[in-house]
């Protein structure tokens, strides 16, 4: 898994688990992340197998169109 700052990340679970990585921790794009969910809330994330990295600026995982729903 490879994620770049700006990109979504996007949990298993339901079309609102996602948040934006604001922060990458690891080599060439691997994990941990610092993701700031919907909420507001800033944390560290390690993903597990079922996560997916949505590139920033794609509308897929946010249930609707990227600036809508927040």
């Amino acid at each position: 898994m490879k994620a770049h700052v700006g990109d979504r990340l996007v949990l298993a679970g339901g079309p609102d688990r996602y948040g934006v990585v604001i922060g990458v921790l690891g080599q060439h794009g691997a994990p941990p992340y610092v993701i700031r969910w919907r909420s507001g809330h800033v944390a560290m994330v390690l993903p597990d197998q079922y996560a997916r990295i949505v590139p920033g600026g794609h509308p897929a995982g946010t249930g609707g169109e990227l600036g809508t729903d927040q």
